[in-house]
């Protein structure tokens, strides 16, 4: 596949120089350098996941409706000095 790439001109003249010492073309260059930065970086990983905890019970407990935290707090500390 053709593409056009930027390179910073010491960079480039780097490259061209190195091809030249070694036998090799400056695409066999940038492709071995390339594929040597991609495995260093590692492979790709699935994004995480939180595993599935949940809690056998039946729901709410009596008195307590969702999003009451008033009265949530109130049972959570019920006994305790809270």
């Amino acid at each position: 596949m053709k593409t056009t790439v930027e390179l910073n001109e010491s960079l480039f003249e780097e490259a061209k120089r190195y091809a030249v010492q070694h036998r090799i073309t400056l695409r066999a260059v940038l492709e071995s350098a390339l594929h040597d930065y991609l495995k260093q970086q590692g492979t790709v990983t699935a994004p995480f996941r939180m595993r599935r905890a949940t809690f056998a019970g039946h729901g709410l407990q009596a008195g307590i409706q969702e999003g009451d935290w008033n009265s949530i707090r109130s049972h959570l500390y019920e006994g305790q000095g809270g």
